[in-house]
């Protein structure tokens, strides 16, 4: 835990700082590819993703431990061919775990979140899911298990892997000649992002692109059709929590409504978007049919009201970074307190984006937990008064300043939900 806190530290800077000049890149360029609200919902959701995983907010079914352990059938010596191989296989296992993350009704919960941007830029690579409660695919690394791989090599090269899989979420780079063939381009990924007919559940690649061409799932990107980007049931919101069970609670939803014995049971297996047919007859959700003429979500806000979404975002970034760095020399019940008020602080202001009224109700939660944390920290924030005496001040002004300025917005400045065609805001860069 740890340890990959202290890696986090450095991940989430160079993250951001990319993020920055990918921006101005665009700007210079004169494309327009970051909407303010999409992006802070983008880091918003990558916060929560990193501080549900230090939590360890998830159940493993079998672990590689465990497999390595009492599955494998040989031993290699520490090699430098272990780190390929170790490569190569979770590769594989990416490809799988995506691909069934798309296709299976239950798994697309998980994976969902990482699809609901209707831009796609880098920041969006950060939109990971904190609804993974049952970590089910690690069984995709037998392979590795069995032939002995130890589980320090896995821990070395697993996030590294991911974290590889960050740059190549961008428009601002075209095809890249021979490297189409081996590697995960942007072009690619354009492509995968995208809900056009051509392009749907297409290149499910990580690192390698030829998984997909292997196994029938390759697709390249055409000039003359541009992706468009998100996922067919538009989701509607900028509030990461609400798109991480958006779908379970529909698939909840049907499993009730359903009169069907037999599809209470397969709706959870059946491809991704299936639903009973007397379901949806009776209850009707809003789908994609004319990607062209599809309204992208967004919110009409004040200048002072993006101001402060963003000001927001920044204090929970300085907030996770505190965590991360203390998360050595704190109780574990610490860490859950700590973790749940970063999930509660996030919440709230990206429910003040959609102008909902969560937004005061959280932010109400959010100051009464955070009273309970003062308290019971004997009127401290997890030992900052070491650091420096007066920045607990600082601290508690923030939050009740915080509660302060979310109320005026809702209830006099709130945004208002707006739309803009797709038509003519895509381009393909290819």
């Amino acid at each position: 835990m740890q340890e990959y806190a202290t890696v986090l530290l450095y991940a989430i800077p160079f993250f951001v700082l990319l993020i920055a000049i990918e921006h101005f890149v665009a700007l210079y360029k004169r494309e327009n590819i970051n909407h303010l609200f999409d992006v802070i919902s983008s880091l918003s959701s990558g916060i929560s993703n990193v501080v549900k995983d230090i939590l360890g907010l998830s159940i493993v079914i079998i672990s590689y431990s465990y497999m390595v352990e009492h599955w494998s059938v040989m031993t290699i010596q520490n090699h430098w061919l272990l780190y390929i191989l170790a490569f190569i296989g979770i590769d594989f296992a990416g490809y799988w775990s995506h691909r069934f993350s798309h296709e299976i009704n239950i798994f697309w919960n998980r994976h969902i979140i990482h699809h609901s941007s209707e831009e796609f830029n880098l920041s969006c690579a950060l939109r990971q899911s904190v609804s993974e409660i049952f970590a089910v695919f690690t069984i995709l690394f037998l392979p590795l298990a069995l032939l002995g791989i130890p589980k320090e090599i896995i821990g070395i090269i697993a996030p590294l892997h991911l974290f590889a899989q960050f740059w190549y979420h961008t428009r601002l780079i075209g095809k890249m000649g021979w490297l189409e063939h081996i590697i995960v381009t942007p072009s690619h990924h354009r492509v995968h992002h995208a809900i056009n007919p051509e392009y749907m559940d297409k290149n499910y690649g990580q690192l390698f692109i030829f998984w997909d061409k292997w196994f029938g799932t390759f697709q390249e990107e055409k000039e003359n059709i541009a992706p468009v980007y998100g996922v067919t049931r538009a989701v509607k919101t900028w509030n990461p929590w609400i798109i991480n069970f958006k779908h379970l609670w529909l698939l909840v939803l049907d499993f009730f409504r359903t009169n069907s014995f037999r599809d209470k049971i397969r709706i959870w297996f059946m491809p991704t978007g299936w639903r009973p047919e007397d379901v949806m007859e009776k209850y009707p959700v809003d789908y994609t049919k004319d990607i062209w003429n599809r309204e992208k979500y967004d919110t009409e806000a004040s200048f002072s009201c993006k101001v402060w979404c963003g000001t927001q975002l920044i204090i929970t970034l300085l907030f996770t970074l505190y965590f991360f760095s203390r998360i050595g020399s704190m109780e574990y019940h610490e860490i859950i307190l700590y973790g749940i008020f970063i999930f509660i602080q996030i919440f709230s202001y990206t429910s003040l984006m959609d102008g909902s009224s969560l937004a005061p109700v959280s932010e109400t939660v959010k100051l009464i937990f955070v009273l309970f944390i003062v308290y019971s920290q004997h009127f401290d924030w997890f030992g900052i008064k070491n650091i420096a005496p007066e920045l607990y001040y600082v601290v508690f002004a923030y939050f009740s300043i915080s509660f302060v300025i979310t109320f005026y917005y809702f209830f006099f400045d709130r945004p208002k939900p707006v739309s803009a065609s797709y038509h003519s805001q895509n381009i393909a860069y290819v």
